[in-house]
C-alpha cells in the first residue's frame, strides 16, 4: 500500500540510531543511504496506490483526478523528507528516522483522502493499518501513544462529525479487481512485517550471541596476563584462596610454588627487553605444558610466577616442582639469543590446617629465597 511511510523508520543492521551526539561521517552516509532507499520505496507505494485508484476512477467509483491529487501530494511528501534528510537534518536527533512526524503525515493525509474519497475509503482504512503496524517496528511507547492518539482523534471526527459513506466499492468488475488489489497489497504489507519482523529478532539474537562471547572474552582477558597468558596476580590469589577453602572442607592437600626466574634482569639488559619478553612467553608456554590440568598457574609479579597444586602433598609437589626446574633448564634457550640459559629457583609449601593464603605464600617465599641463598636453580621444600 502506497502510506507505508513507515518502512523509514525500521531500525537497519549497523546502526545504534540511540545517541545524541552527533554521528561520524561513515555513519551520516550510511543513514543516508538507508534512507534514501526507504524514501524511495515509499513513493513507489504512493504510485502504486495510484494505479488502483485510477482503476476506480475508470470504473466510474470516484473523479479520476483522486488518483493524481494523491500521487502528487505522497511524492511532495517524499521529496520534503529527502530534501531534510540529504540536508542532514534528520541526524540532529535520536530518532533519524523521525518516526512521529513521518507517521502523523501519512495518517494526515490518508484520513484526509478518507474524507475526499470515501467511496474507497477501504484503501485508506487498509492503508492506515500497514502506517501504524510499520511505525510500531521502531517506535518507542511515547511515541506509539503519540500516533495512535492522532490516528484516534482523526478516525474519530471522520466517523463521527461526518455523514460521509465509507465504502468498499464491489458492484462492478473493475471495482472488485480494484478492491482485491486492495486487500492483496495490505496482505502483502502484513507478510513483509512478519518476514522483516522474524529477521530482525534473527539480527538480535545472533547480535547477543557475538555480546556475550565478547563479555566472555573480555573478562577472560581481565583475568589472564597480556603477555604470558598465565592468570594474572588477582586472579591466581582468588584461585588461591578457592582452593585452599576447597582443600578445608574436603580435608584434601593444597601446596603451592613460588617460582623466580634467575637473574632475569640481566637477561632484560644482556639480551634485550624483547627476549626477555620471549623468555617469560615460553618459560609459562612449557609450563602449561607439563601441569595437570587441575593445577593453575599464574604471574605473580614480574618474573615471580605462582603454582597452585590442588589436592597435591608435600612430596610430589617438590618432585614436580623439581622435574619442572629441570625441563625449563634443558630447554634450547640459544635459540632466542647466542649465550642466554634460562633457570629458575623455587619454594614449595603445603597448607597446614585452617592456615591462611598469606602465611602459607610468605612460607613459600621464605623457602625461595633459601634456593636463592644457596646458588639458585633448585627448589626448596618449606
Amino acid at each position: 500500500m502506497g502510506i507505508m511511510a513507515p518502512p523509514v523508520s525500521i531500525p537497519l543492521v549497523g546502526e545504534t540510531g540511540g545517541s545524541k551526539s552527533s554521528p561520524s561521517g561513515d555513519l551520516r552516509v550510511r543513514r543516508a543511504g538507508r534512507r534514501r532507499q526507504m524514501l524511495a520505496l515509499i513513493a513507489g507505494c504512493y504510485l502504486i496506490d495510484a494505479v488502483i485508484l485510477l482503476i476506480y476512477a475508470q470504473a466510474g467509483t470516484v473523479p479520476v483526478t483522486i488518483a493524481p491529487s494523491y500521487a502528487a501530494i505522497g511524492i511532495l511528501t517524499v521529496a520534503l523528507w529527502t530534501a531534510l534528510s540529504e540536508s542532514g537534518f534528520n541526524d540532529r536527533f535520536r530518532d533519524h528516522y523521525l518516526v512521529v512526524p513521518q507517521s502523523l503525515v501519512s495518517m494526515m493525509v490518508t484520513v484526509a483522502f478518507c474524507y475526499i474519497a470515501p467511496e474507497v475509503s477501504i484503501l485508506f482504512l487498509c492503508t492506515l493499518y500497514i502506517v501504524v503496524a510499520f511505525a510500531s517496528l521502531r517506535a518507542t511507547p511515547r511515541q506509539s501513544a503519540i500516533c495512535w492518539t492522532f490516528l484516534a482523534l482523526g478516525l474519530a471526527a471522520l466517523f463521527l462529525l461526518t455523514d460521509k459513506p465509507l465504502g468498499m466499492p464491489h458492484d462492478s468488475g473493475l471495482e472488485r479487481l480494484a478492491t482485491l488489489l486492495v486487500f492483496l497489497l495490505t496482505i502483502a504489507g502484513c507478510m513483509f512485517l512478519g518476514i522483516f519482523s522474524s529477521a530482525l529478532r534473527e539480527t538480535l539474537y545472533q547480535r547477543g550471541l557475538k555480546l556475550t562471547e565478547a563479555y566472555r572474552r573480555i573478562e577472560e582477558l581481565a583475568e589472564l596476563d597480556e603477555l604470558t597468558g598465565a592468570l594474572n596476580r588477582r586472579s591466581i590469589m582468588h584461585v588461591l584462596d578457592e582452593e585452599m577453602a576447597r582443600s578445608r572442607q574436603a580435608g584434601k592437600p593444597c601446596s603451592v610454588v613460588l617460582i623466580d626466574l634467575d637473574w632475569f634482569k640481566r637477561i632484560n639488559d644482556s639480551h634485550g627487553h624483547p627476549t626477555g619478553d620471549d623468555v617469560l612467553r615460553t618459560f609459562a608456554i612449557t609450563m602449561f605444558a607439563n601441569i595437570r590440568g587441575s593445577d593453575r598457574f599464574g604471574r605473580y609479579g614480574g618474573e615471580e610466577f605462582l603454582l597452585v597444586l590442588p589436592g597435591a602433598p608435600a612430596e610430589p609437589a617438590a618432585r614436580l616442582a623439581e622435574r619442572l626446574r629441570r625441563i625449563v633448564a634443558e630447554l634450547e634457550w640459544s635459540a632466542f639469543s647466542t649465550g642466554l640459559q634460562v633457570t629458575f629457583s623455587a619454594g614449595v609449601a603445603t597448607a597446614r590446617g585452617d592456615e591462611t593464603a598469606d602465611s602459607l605464600l610468605a612460607r613459600a617465599d621464605r623457602a625461595l629465597y633459601d634456593s636463592k641463598a644457596q646458588g639458585r636453580n633448585r627448589v626448596t621444600s618449606a
